[in-house]
């Protein structure tokens, strides 16, 4: 991680005028994903000379939603206790407000937001939603 790496990589997704989605960094890597991979042949061609690349694909981009939820104590501990048997494979969390968002195998995504919906909706707020009329 020397110097100017982040704006190198993050160069190349510019020259190629793909979009980031989302990031997370740690001391020796970068994980991040992309919702258009039109360019991926050449992003993964010109990121290999900045490092060692790896793609996965057939991922799933799941996203809590809610007001303040970045100050909201527990919500990781509450969602990925609804999911303890699904292998999360990137987290996003802080770099919103009202978005906490990680990434599932696309074969356990439907089952990561049924378990989600089941455990932040099964007792309807109503300070959030008014009741039907």
């Amino acid at each position: 991680m020397a110097h100017g790496f982040l704006r190198a990589l993050f160069e190349v997704f510019d020259r190629h005028r793909t979009s980031v989605d989302m990031v997370a960094t740690s001391e020796v890597s970068v994980s991040l994903t992309l919702d258009n991979v039109s360019s991926l042949h050449a992003i993964v061609e010109d990121l290999r000379q900045l490092g060692e690349v790896q793609v996965t694909s057939q991922a799933a981009l799941i996203c809590l939603v809610g007001n303040d939820l970045k100050y909201t104590p527990g919500v990781a501990r509450r969602a990925f206790g609804s999911l303890s048997d699904i292998n999360i494979l990137m987290v996003s969390h802080g770099a919103s407000n009202i978005n906490f968002s990680f990434i599932v195998d696309e074969k356990d995504a439907t089952t990561t937001v049924q378990r989600l919906h089941a455990d932040f909706f099964s007792e309807v707020d109503s300070e959030v939603f008014e009741p039907a009329v």
